[in-house]
């Protein structure tokens, strides 16, 4: 097995009597001789942990930061993108499902070493990196060495995930050169347990936890009906993010469309509205709609004088009208890194 480019001993374990516990991920996963953890992407193998997807690329696209999303991270940059396979959440609407929840696949995927990584990130003409698609946490070695590397090349790295990683993960990816996160609050703590089989209140932890050391943090919700649309749902998310995060942290609520095992209907677009004026109602100053093409809740508005600042149409940015990272009618300092 260790002959495999996609294996490697994992950074984060410990020994708990004949098994070996998992500390990647906030499932701690303890497992026996052979098991594999709920993510299906780390083994027990002869007493020691070990990652099955080093380097495994299932998906690799140089994307505009803005579908991550990132809207006040260098707005109009690209990121070379690459997703491998498995998750530690269990939703059931899942997006990404075909290598979510895929066990590791060497034959579908390709092997990145980080330098080829990096360097292809170059060739393209991007301007940073990004592990997405699936939840990124579970590639944490391989990030690791990618983000040192693209750091040392004037890259920026982020990240797009759940959140669920434990502190000492998030600490390695921070020292490591993570510039920047967008982090899914994927509902209430019921919704979360029943749905995601998780505790919101992990995410909470690390979206703090990273704003307090320097990351740019914007939060998603992905607003789905009958889970997370209701007012004191949505009403409690925005509030959090206010207190906890700061006025000026981006919160995008994103529509729903049916997928994997789920079958709501998709969400209403009057709905999306409705959870905008819930974030401004609750004090947040940039709050975002997205997976609504064209919305004007797409754009950029000065919270003091309400001026259109950043005009997007889909994943484009197609004006910007910041002045010194300042709003042009009032003065208004934006906080927008590299804008």
């Amino acid at each position: 097995m260790e002959k495999s480019p996609f294996v490697r001993l994992a950074l984060l374990q410990e020994k708990v009597d004949d098994k070996v516990k998992c500390l990647t991920c906030e499932r701690h996963c303890v497992l026996r001789e052979g098991q594999k953890g709920w993510c299906g992407t780390r083994i027990n193998y002869r007493g020691k942990l070990y990652t099955l997807i080093y380097g495994m690329v299932s998906s690799l696209s140089a994307n505009p930061i803005e579908k991550k999303p990132l809207y006040h991270f260098y707005p109009g940059s690209v990121a070379l993108t690459a997703g491998s396979f498995g998750c530690n959440f269990d939703c059931p609407w899942c997006q990404n499902w075909e290598i979510s929840k895929s066990a590791p696949d060497p034959i579908l995927a390709r092997f990145y070493s980080p330098e080829k990584f990096v360097q292809e990130a170059i060739r393209r003409g991007c301007q940073g990196t990004s592990i997405s698609f699936n939840e990124p946490t579970l590639s944490l070695e391989w990030s690791l060495e990618v983000f040192r590397l693209a750091r040392e090349k004037g890259l920026y790295n982020t990240f797009v995930t759940n959140g669920y990683m434990t502190p000492q993960a998030l600490e390695l990816l921070i020292e490591a050169g993570l510039d920047a996160m967008n982090i899914d609050v994927k509902g209430g703590a019921e919704a979360v347990r029943k749905f995601c089989k998780a505790d919101v209140e992990k995410v909470w932890r690390n979206c703090k936890a990273a704003k307090e050391t320097g990351v740019h943090v914007e939060v998603t919700t992905l607003v789905i009906p009958s889970v997370n649309s209701d007012e004191v749902t949505l009403h409690s998310i925005a509030s959090r993010i206010y207190h906890e995060l700061g006025p000026d942290t981006p919160w995008h609520v994103t529509g729903y469309y049916p997928a994997y095992h789920f079958n709501a209907p998709p969400t209403p677009v009057k709905l999306l509205e409705k959870a905008r004026q819930i974030g401004l109602e609750e004090g947040l100053e940039f709050v975002y709609i997205g997976n609504v093409l064209g919305h004007p809740g797409e754009n950029t508005y000065c919270p003091n004088c309400g001026h259109l600042l950043i005009e997007r149409f889909g994943l484009s940015v197609t004006g910007c009208n910041l002045r010194d990272g300042k709003c042009p009618r009032c003065g208004r300092e934006i906080p927008i890194v590299g804008g």
